[in-house]
């Protein structure tokens, strides 16, 4: 990857988000193990007194918990064989028998062909109080039959991390912090609510009618909130320097100089289609980047807040967009429009 003949590019890919209003401001970073450029532009909101955006300023990363925490986490406990992917949820989450979810297995959680409702609908269905909506959440019927269809959901990811919590008797976010954060050295990462730190700069993100004020260290996702702000399906902050250290770590799991937080086979095979012919194509959490091929050998996952996570192994390099498009709009077609632009110049497409 030439590095050099993409930087300008990418530069002015996202300038030009934020003068077309697609998001108030953005860091970015593409690179290999051993090299890479980064940037940012515009302000924390759109407000000209409002502070510049920085490359270590520290977003809502959304969906991209689900990598960090709980694909990270599942990994380690199949690496360590406390966990396969063959292990269905009756034996990993006592309580469970005879609920319909019950044969639904890890490998079918991790490639969203588990069954699951579509949405997490937590409110709706299960109260406020933590411990119904989890009871809620494992009593809910299928809606599909497992094994046939990719149908994306956030209730994969939730149910995960209840197995993570399970499996090493700690919260989710301890054991995050113990096993791959503080390993990696990715010290700004954290779930939220964040607490306020001096010079600390937090993009905010949508309009909250209850607290009159946009978001700003607290979580966009509202069954996040719900669950106190920590679970498997969004919740963390982070900035492009700690992302660069969990894909760096991700490309050469033996040269991480922290440690084998990632082990090489797990990678490769979240890395590699795991669905046949089932659409669209599915890793372990991880997926092609859309308009590609999965021997383009580009994968990502995308974040609700406009955040974006894209590796190539081929390649040996990543890429990342952080953003807070949420500020403006919930609407899709633009941002993915910019992150299809964005992946295209940073891998050379």
């Amino acid at each position: 990857m030439q590095i050099t003949n993409h930087t300008d590019q990418l530069a002015t890919l996202i300038e030009a988000g934020v003068q077309e209003h697609i998001f108030p401001g953005a860091a970015w970073a593409m690179g290999t193990i051993h090299h890479s450029v980064a940037g940012a532009a515009g302000r924390l909101t759109p407000e000209p007194a409002s502070a510049a955006m920085q490359i270590d300023t520290l977003f809502d990363i959304a969906s991209l918990t689900k990598i960090i925490s709980v694909w990270a986490l599942t990994g380690r406990l199949v690496n360590q064989k406390r966990l396969t992917l063959d292990s269905r949820l009756a034996e990993v989450l006592p309580g469970t028998a005879g609920y319909a979810l019950a044969p639904v297995t890890i490998f079918q959680l991790l490639t969203h062909t588990a069954g699951l409702p579509l949405r997490a609908r937590l409110r709706a269905s299960y109260g406020e109080v933590y411990d119904d909506i989890v009871r809620g959440v494992l009593r809910e019927p299928l809606e599909g039959t497992p094994g046939q269809a990719v149908e994306y959901t956030d209730r994969a990811a939730l149910i995960l991390g209840l197995v993570i919590e399970r499996l090493l008797g700690l919260p989710l976010d301890h054991v995050l912090e113990e096993h791959i954060l503080r390993p990696l050295g990715m010290a700004a990462t954290r779930f939220g609510p964040l607490a306020p730190r001096h010079g600390q700069l937090v993009a905010p993100t949508e309009y909250c009618e209850q607290a009159g004020a946009h978001l700003s260290g607290v979580t966009h996702d509202f069954s996040t909130r719900l669950l106190g702000g920590v679970c498997g399906i969004s919740g963390l902050f982070s900035n492009v320097p700690d992302l660069q250290r969990f894909l760096r770590a991700m490309l050469a799991p033996q040269a991480d100089r922290h440690g084998d937080v990632f082990d090489p086979a797990w990678v490769r095979a979240s890395l590699t289609v795991q669905t046949g012919a089932l659409t669209p194509s599915r890793g372990l959490f991880w997926h092609p980047a859309a308009g590609t091929v999965p021997e383009d050998d580009v994968w990502c996952h995308l974040g609700f807040t406009g955040t974006a996570l894209w590796l190539s192994p081929r390649r040996g390099s990543y890429a990342v967009l952080l953003t807070n498009k949420l500020y403006y709009t919930r609407d899709f077609s633009r941002i993915n429009a910019l992150r299809g632009d964005f992946m295209r110049c940073a891998f050379g497409l």
